[in-house]
C-alpha cells in the first residue's frame, strides 16, 4: 500500500508536520522508532502525579511558531521561571553567590560589550542566508571566546560567559561560531539568547509534553510505533524501508530525523552535495537532570532559581513550584560516562546546596541522558567554528520529494525551529506559499 506522504520521525517537527498535511486531506503516516511520540519532547509521570519536562520546556516571546501552534490546538501558554521572584545564582568554584553584588563593574561591563557586539554583527546578517555575509567565512571560523577575548574583557567576566555556555549545553564559547550565533539572534529580530526574558520566558500550561499529546491525539491511527528505519530511497516512488525488513511506500519523504541518527540511514537517490550538508552538522550531547523538591528550597535565600556552574555537575532553573531543572553539555560528556553510581544525582544535590547555604534533601533527581539515546544521540544543534560554511546553503532546504523538518535545520530555538520547519516542509509538499521563517 503507498501513502502520499511518509513523515520519518515522530519528534515535535514530524508531528507539527504531519497535522498540518492531514488537515489538508494528504493521506500522511508517521513512522516513529520508539513506542512513544516527542523525541525530545518528553513527560515522566512523577510518583506523585506531577508530569516533568525531561526534555524540552521553554520557549519565548520570540518564538512565534511555537506560540501559534499551540493557540491553534487550544493550549493556554503561561509565564515561565523568568517569573520566579529573586535574584540570579552563580556556583562558582571559589563559592557560591546570589546576586551580582560581588562583580566589580569591570566584570557587568565587559558581558554588555559582548552583548553589544554580538548584536552589532547580527545586524548585518540574514538569517535566511547568512553565507551572503561579506565576511561570512571569517566570522564563522571565528569562535565567541576569541571574539569575546578581543574585547580585552576581565578573567571573570570570561569565566561567567564560559559558565553560562556549558549551563545551557551549546558547548564552551570556543566551541560557538560568532556567525552562527549571530544568526540566531538575527532570526528572531535582533534578540541574544543570553536575554531570557525573551527566550525563556514563557511555557504551555502542564508542559510542552501537553503540546505533543495534542498533536499525538490529531494523528490518531497516523503514527507506526516501533518503527525504526534502516533506508530511504528517494524516487517515483520513494520507499522506506523498516529494519524489521518492511517496505512502505509514498510520494514524497519528510526526515524529521536528528542529524545523529540520520547518519545511520542508508539513503539513495538524494544528491550528494543535499546529503552531505545533511551528514555535516552535528549536535551537542547534552544529558538532562531534574531535581524534585518538597518545597521550592531556593527561595529561602532570595534566589529566583537560576543558576550558572562552573563545577562539572551544576546550574539550574526553576520547572515548576518544587522542581528544578539542569542541563550538561558536550564538555561533561566523558565526566558523566566515568562517573560511578550517585556520582551525578550527588553533584547536583552539592551544587544546590551551596547555592541554598544548608542541607537539600530531594525527593529525588532524574536523569534523560538525550546524547547516548539511540534515536536522539544529541540535544541542540552544535555549530562549532566553521560548521555553517562546510553545510552551506543547502542547509534546511528541501529537494523534491524529499523534504526535511526538525530543529536541526533551524537557527534559534529547537522547539520552535522543530514547529516552524515542520510547518514549512507540508507547505511544500501542498504547494502553499511559504512565509518567512525568519522574525523581521
Amino acid at each position: 500500500m503507498k501513502s502520499d506522504v511518509i513523515v520519518i520521525g515522530g519528534g515535535l517537527g514530524g508531528l507539527a508536520c504531519a497535522r498540518d498535511l492531514a488537515r489538508a486531506g494528504t493521506d500522511v503516516i508517521v513512522v516513529e522508532a520508539r513506542a512513544r511520540v516527542g523525541g525530545r519532547v518528553e513527560g515522566m509521570k512523577f510518583d506523585d502525579g506531577r508530569v516533568l519536562q525531561m526534555g524540552g520546556e521553554i520557549v519565548g516571546t520570540v518564538h512565534h511558531g511555537y506560540r501559534e501552534l499551540a493557540a491553534e490546538l487550544g493550549l493556554e501558554i503561561v509565564p515561565s521561571y523568568t517569573e520566579e521572584p529573586g535574584a540570579y545564582g552563580y556556583d562558582m568554584l571559589e563559592g557560591a553567590h546570589i546576586g551580582d553584588d560581588w562583580l566589580a563593574g569591570e566584570d557587568l561591563s565587559a558581558l554588555d560589550r559582548l552583548d553589544e557586539e554580538l548584536l552589532r554583527i547580527a545586524a548585518d546578517v540574514d538569517p535566511a542566508d547568512p553565507w551572503s555575509h561579506p565576511d561570512a567565512a571569517r566570522l564563522d571560523n571565528l569562535s565567541v571566546g576569541a571574539l569575546l577575548r578581543s574585547l580585552e574583557p576581565s578573567w571573570l567576566a570570561y569565566r561567567l560567559c564560559e559558565a553560562g555556555a556549558l549551563s545551557s549545553a551549546h558547548g564552551t564559547l570556543e566551541r560557538g561560531s560568532v556567525l552562527a550565533w549571530a544568526r540566531a539572534a538575527a532570526a528572531v529580530g535582533g534578540v541574544l539568547n543570553t536575554d531570557f526574558d525573551q527566550w525563556e520566558n514563557l511555557k504551555v500550561k502542564g508542559g510542552s509534553s501537553v503540546l505533543v499529546d495534542a498533536l499525538e491525539a490529531e494523528l490518531s491511527g497516523r503514527i507506526r510505533f516501533n518503527a525504526p528505519v534502516a533506508a530511504i530511497h528517494v524516487g517515483a516512488p520513494c520507499t522506506v524501508t523498516l529494519v524489521s525488513g518492511e517496505v512502505l511506500q509514498a510520494d514524497a519523504v519528510v526526515c524529521a530525523l536528528p542529524v545523529g541518527p540520520l547518519r545511520r540511514v542508508a539513503i539513495t537517490g538524494l544528491s550528494t552535495a543535499r546529503l552531505q550538508s545533511l551528514h555535516r552538522q552535528r549536535q551537542a550531547l547534552a544529558s538532562k537532570g531534574v531535581t524534585v523538591l518538597d518545597e521550592p528550597v531556593w527561595r529561602r535565600v532570595g534566589w529566583n532559581g537560576l543558576a550558572v556552574s562552573e563545577h562539572q555537575i551544576g546550574g539550574f532553573w526553576v520547572q515548576g513550584e518544587s522542581a528544578l531543572s539542569s542541563l550538561l553539555g558536550p564538555e561533561k560528556r566523558g565526566y558523566i560516562d566515568a562517573a560511578p553510581p550517585g556520582t551525578l544525582t550527588q553533584g547536583l544535590i552539592d551544587s544546590l546546596e551551596r547555592l541554598c547555604g544548608g542541607p537539600v534533601e530531594p525527593q529525588a533527581v532524574l536523569w534523560r541522558h538525550w546524547g547516548t539515546d539511540p534515536y536522539t544521540l544529541g540535544y541542540v544543534t552544535l555549530w562549532e567554528p566553521g560548521d555553517l560554511m562546510a553545510v552551506g546553503p543547502l542547509h534546511g532546504t528541501h529537494e523534491p520529494p524529499f523534504y526535511v523538518a526538525g530543529s536541526d535545520h533551524w537557527a534559534a530555538g529547537y522547539m520552535e525551529g522543530a514547529v516552524r520547519t515542520g510547518r514549512d516542509a507540508a507547505r511544500a509538499i501542498l504547494g502553499q506559499p511559504r512565509p518567512s521563517l525568519f522574525v523581521e
